[in-house]
């Protein structure tokens, strides 16, 4: 009975965060976002970026090994996750499309909307929704303010690299009290200190890993090139088994020129590599600092903490140096919730899970009785909070667009096409997803089963810059079929 006391300790704390208690005693959530940082740091067996604070963090916390995005870009996979709706539900499936001006969006509750109505303060910094939303909608969200904004410092001319004049395109480095992840992480140290009224939920959205690779010098520093090794899910003509329309995207996007030349000589590649990978540990040390000053808060103890990315990033497979595509290493982002007195401290979980999952997570925990006012999308994954292990039957799905779909579960990733192409790889053989199995009989029974999965309806995509290029791709493949 003795050894039983933890395990019922627990489940009275989960049973009353989620019931109508008093305000203070429901828990604070916080929830880092960093921006296209990959699962390099995180799930790779082979290891290359140096992430401390996030591996200290990852031993009192749970691992989520397959957690993947709704959506693999930045916009398109918050907005999704801040209104609880799917892509294809909104037809946000690119950056660069004004979701927020429809009339299913303009009656959505957001997130913090939901956390404000069920008695919560909200507070956000930094990279947020990363999307054409109103100012007023943002007072409203954030009514604190949103903290210091922008991708920058950017890369002088002389350090702009990788076959592209942008100012995205560079490594740099640059002092701390130049980038807005560090005066970010200032203000919400402060707020640490001060006493609150009411629960909160506290955002703080990165702008690292992303693009440029500009960070303090000694983050460059821990990295040689020498010991850089190229990614092992790289493979040459890794493209040639794919159907026409992926094969025609990859060989059509802007992109090619970059990548050419990037892959040109493994002194190139290893050089952008050390770039993102000095950039991914700018980001794991300020990270650290928020995690840190949270350890030393009166709040510590009744906190929720939750690290994880907006979407992913190719480091040269599949051709790419990108997120944008339905393949493993765009869609998976990396995931570790930390929950007080949890007794599953350091656990990995394997089941599949989504970002869209955030938002009933949280109203599981913090409603107060208090509901969204319409019907959000995701499942809550407490039960896999309280139990890693617990049998879980539900795929993640990822879009990239009317009928571009992919559903991941434990064990395949299958991927459809509005041509009727298809992929399907078995990541318990090949993690990398270098060999197309679609074709082969054997699966036949497999890929109806999860193309079950796949929406019998989806908007189409809202216009902007992306929706032309991919509707170009899909009817020029439909022509020439």
């Amino acid at each position: 009975m003795h050894n039983l006391r933890p395990l019922f300790i627990s489940i009275i704390l989960l049973f009353s965060l989620a019931s109508p208690v008093l305000a203070q005693d429901r828990p604070n959530i916080v929830l880092i976002m960093a921006d296209d940082m990959n699962q390099y740091g995180f799930l790779r067996s082979d290891k290359q970026v140096k992430t401390p604070n996030l591996d200290a963090f990852r031993e009192k916390a749970i691992t989520f090994h397959q957690a993947y995005c709704p959506a693999p870009a930045c916009s398109p996979s918050r907005t999704a996750f801040l209104s609880g709706l799917s892509p294809h539900k909104t037809g946000k499936y690119y950056n660069g499309s004004k979701a927020w001006e429809t009339d299913i969006m303009k009656e959505q509750e957001t997130m913090l909307e939901w956390f404000q109505r069920a008695g919560y303060t909200t507070y956000g910094y930094g990279k947020l929704f990363h999307s054409d939303i109103s100012k007023d909608r943002v007072a409203r969200n954030f009514p604190n303010g949103t903290g210091k904004a922008g991708f920058g410092p950017f890369p002088d001319e002389e350090h702009r690299t990788f076959g592209s004049d942008s100012r995205f395109r560079g490594i740099q480095a640059f002092p701390d009290e130049d980038f807005p992840d560090v005066q970010n992480a200032n203000t919400i140290i402060d707020l640490l200190k001060q006493d609150q009224e009411k629960p909160f939920f506290l955002m703080y959205g990165l702008w690292r890993p992303h693009s440029p690779y500009t960070c303090p010098q000694r983050f460059l520093d821990m990295y040689d090139v020498n010991d850089i090794e190229i990614p092992p899910g790289y493979l040459k003509n890794d493209i040639d088994d794919m159907p026409p329309i992926p094969k025609a995207y990859i060989e059509s996007k802007g992109q090619q020129g970059e990548f050419n030349e990037i892959v040109s000589s493994e002194q190139k590649w290893k050089e952008y590599l050390k770039g993102y990978f000095a950039s991914y540990s700018f980001a794991d040390y300020n990270i650290g600092r928020v995690l840190e000053a949270l350890e030393s808060s009166q709040f510590a103890k009744n906190t929720i903490i939750i690290v994880t990315s907006d979407n992913g990033f190719h480091m040269g497979e599949k051709d790419r140096f990108d997120k944008n595509s339905l393949w493993e290493q765009s869609a998976i982002t990396p995931m570790v919730i930390y929950m007080p007195s949890s007794i599953q401290p350091g656990k990995v979980c394997t089941a599949p899970v989504n970002l869209l999952d955030l938002y009933p997570t949280f109203v599981d925990f913090g409603a107060n009785g208090i509901n969204p006012h319409k019907p959000i999308d995701g499942r809550s994954i407490r039960p896999l909070l309280e139990d890693p292990n617990t049998n879980w039957k539900h795929p993640s799905i990822t879009y990239f667009g009317k009928n571009w779909v992919s559903i991941r579960s434990e064990k395949y990733r299958y991927i459809t096409y509005p041509d009727g192409g298809e992929e399907l790889y078995d990541h318990t053989r090949d993690p990398w997803e270098l060999n197309n199995l679609a074709g082969l009989k054997k699966y036949k029974k497999v890929k109806s089963q999860l193309k079950k999965h796949v929406p019998g309806q989806m908007l189409e995509a809202i216009p902007g810059r992306w929706t032309k290029m991919i509707n170009g791709i899909v009817t020029g493949v439909a022509e020439t079929e």
